[in-house]
């Protein structure tokens, strides 16, 4: 297949996934998780795209929290994307203004700039067709529409909107036909949504999107020109100066609110291209059930699980044994710091429990005990006031930040592998049953130089011990 020259992929990928917890936490989102494959979901949305767009036009969309995190899980894969580019939303305002600043961003760089704005967290099992239905969709967004695919139903879903084809557009789309968009409909109930099963001319709104950056703003200044006006003042900045405290505060003045709501249901230049693709959206923890083989009762089972006389029900562990016993209709998702237990029809009021995490400031909303580096990985094993114990791995020839923290010490102690540490003008190697003392405000850094994984235990010690007391100086992954 022939890459595009004007098509550029625009992921969005600034979600919370708040219905996927406890797997999924603010600082490690759904879009990042591996549960579906070996690879995650954001993994697998750019590397479907390569064959059709350039590395070198994909850009990922996500707040100014997020943006370091993909990005250092993106280069830690076995193929890493080192040139993808990265959008930093100063704040989190939903669509119409991630996808405005994208737009305004490469109609700078390209003014026929097409655009394929993606969710990150979707499953598809024929990307061929998908590129396909992308090339077609290029075309039609050419020629001046806003391009949204429709996707053939394959149930009464009441969990997405729907689109109602109008009349064909003649001569546009030979081997996918386009239409006008006779009006959007919002999630419907089960009864509805049976009855446009049966029409035949309803399609789910996928929330996927392409058009050319030009008419998507063009459309924004027409029907939202009070975002159109914030945008055209991002328009004078380098990316370098979106993320800056003013330009925080200025983007803070967008309406949050959703493409769909803003321009779609709105403008009349709307296209819909139908296809059937296998597609699944990574909405909440019952994905799994339809990602995972189910047994013979209807279970879906994965991890260190032992089940007797359940139906129905999706149980999920990751290391501890998971035990459980004539459950119905049930989702269990055990990790190394929370459980979940609910019944399926209560999967999408997850968010209502992270809520209560965040009114407590517990940290289980915000991140895993297990974290991944580009380096390796840490667990966090227990903390307390004024001390944090953690296992650090490193991987082989691997080696972290030259850095600096202004409030606490480390101890380390190495359990398995050799550690080359550098501390203050010293370079010594630490080896197993060996440690040795990093004081604050002590230039430092800690390197496997061997071929098998290095394990310490990290005893940190002070008054403040969070991830933001870092200053790096040199760094291999080019990390802030």
């Amino acid at each position: 297949m022939v890459t595009s020259k004007n098509l550029y992929g625009v992921i969005l990928a600034g979600g919370a996934g708040t219905r996927f917890w406890p797997l999924s936490r603010e600082m490690s989102p759904k879009q990042l998780l591996r549960v579906f494959g070996a690879e995650s979901l954001i993994w697998q949305t750019i590397k479907r795209l390569l064959p059709l767009i350039p590395q070198e036009q994909v850009y990922v969309v996500a707040n100014n929290k997020l943006v370091e995190e993909i990005r250092t899980h993106l280069i830690t894969e076995k193929e890493p994307f080192k040139n993808v580019g990265y959008l930093v939303e100063p704040h989190a305002r939903n669509t119409a203004p991630a996808i405005g600043l994208a737009a305004v961003h490469l109609l700078n760089i390209n003014p026929d700039a097409v655009m394929a704005v993606l969710p990150s967290d979707h499953l598809l099992g024929n990307p061929d067709e998908f590129l396909s239905v992308l090339t077609s969709a290029e075309e039609l967004a050419s020629a001046g529409y806003l391009v949204t695919l429709g996707l053939k139903p394959s149930r009464p879903e009441t969990g997405f909107g729907y689109i109602k084809l109008g009349a064909r557009l003649q001569g546009h789309g030979e081997t996918y036909p386009s239409y006008a968009v006779e009006r959007f409909v919002e999630k419907p109930d089960r009864e509805t949504a049976e009855l446009y099963v049966r029409a035949g001319d309803y399609f789910w709104n996928s929330g996927m999107f392409v058009f050319k950056a030009s008419t998507v703003l063009d459309e924004i200044e027409r029907l939202m020109p009070e975002l159109y006006s914030l945008l055209m003042r991002f328009k004078e900045l380098s990316l370098n100066e979106w993320n800056s405290e003013k330009t925080k505060e200025l983007f803070c003045e967008a309406e949050s609110t959703s493409i769909d709501y803003g321009v779609m249901e709105k403008s009349d230049k709307v296209a819909v291209v139908p296809v059937e693709l296998d597609w699944v959206d990574v909405g909440s923890l019952t994905a799994i059930g339809d990602f995972l083989k189910k047994d013979e009762r209807g279970n879906a089972i994965a991890g260190n699980v032992i089940d007797i006389d359940s139906e129905d029900s999706i149980v999920f562990g990751e290391n501890r044994l998971v035990a459980t016993l004539g459950l119905k209709d049930t989702v269990v998702i055990d990790t190394h710091d929370a459980t979940l237990v609910c019944s399926k029809d209560r999967a999408q009021d997850v968010r209502k429990v992270v809520d209560v995490l965040k009114a407590r400031n517990a940290e289980e909303y915000l991140v895993h005990r297990t974290m991944y580096r580009p380096w390796g990985c840490y667990t966090l094993l227990e903390r307390g006031p004024g001390f944090k114990i953690k296992v650090i791995e490193v991987k082989p020839g691997e080696r972290l930040s030259l850095q600096m923290h202004h409030h606490r010490s480390e101890h380390w102690v190495v359990i398995a592998g050799t550690a080359t540490v550098t501390r203050g003008g010293e370079v010594f190697n630490v080896h197993v049953n060996e440690s040795t003392f990093i004081p604050p405000s002590t230039m430092h850094r800690l390197e496997n130089p061997g071929m098998i994984p290095l394990k310490i235990i990290e005893v940190q010690n002070g008054e403040y011990l969070e991830e933001d007391d870092i200053m790096r100086t040199e760094d291999d992954y080019a990390r802030q």
